[in-house]
């Protein structure tokens, strides 16, 4: 089933929501900075196709048309924002709570609090407040490149029907997951290091005498 067929014309509201979201963290604040690392790498965004709702609802017990699926599916507006460094995730979620267009419905930590799986994301449902996407609800994903590249992998294995010796790639993928975790706060350590020179630095420059 096509997207226009299942949604109707909230089809267009969703997108137009999706749009909105895409731009309003493209002007994320120091996006534009050239002398350090950018906070956010890229952003990925989707609208949830009609199979894979119907079957969320489904699999909750609710009816299966569009209405319902807006009213009880919070992710049918989707945005992924990949950052640099753990601290880049928590600031921008931070940045994303303080908005005015939406209102954050629910904030799920999964990186203090990881899934059984390792998986370690910080994920926010939000609900917009105003213009035609008035009450349609969003989820804004907010992780590492690291995480993202090997969420990317165990959603391919997760949904495969069939993996010979699925118990053990499972805790691989597990073991993986917590030494990518390791790796995330060691980077973030080396660069509070290295601010933490450059500022000591700039004051000693500042300090001197002309």
């Amino acid at each position: 089933m096509k997207y226009e067929e299942y949604y109707g014309d909230a089809y267009f509201i969703l997108k137009q929501t999706e749009r909105e979201l895409l731009e309003l963290v493209k002007n994320y604040p120091g996006q534009e900075e050239l002398e350090d690392v950018q906070p956010i790498i890229y952003c990925k965004s989707r609208i949830k196709s009609p199979d894979s709702i119907t079957a969320k609802l489904r699999k909750q017990g609710f009816p299966e048309d569009s209405q319902t699926a807006l009213e009880r599916v919070h992710d049918a507006v989707g945005i992924r924002i990949i950052c640099s460094f753990v601290d880049d995730v928590y600031e921008v979620a931070e940045w994303l709570c303080g908005r005015k267009e939406f209102e954050v419905i629910e904030k799920k930590d999964y990186i203090a609090w990881p899934k059984p799986n390792g998986y370690r994301s910080l994920h926010l449902i939000l609900c917009m407040k105003d213009g035609p996407g008035k009450g349609i609800q969003a989820e804004i994903q907010i992780r590492t490149i690291a995480i993202d590249f090997w969420a990317a992998l165990e959603h391919q294995m997760k949904y495969k029907r069939q993996v010979d010796h699925e118990k053990m790639m499972r805790e691989e993928l597990k073991r993986c997951a917590d030494e990518i975790a390791s790796v995330d706060m060691s980077m973030q350590t080396i660069r509070d290091f290295i601010r933490e020179g450059e500022a000591e630095n700039t004051g000693r420059v500042q300090g001197e005498t002309p």
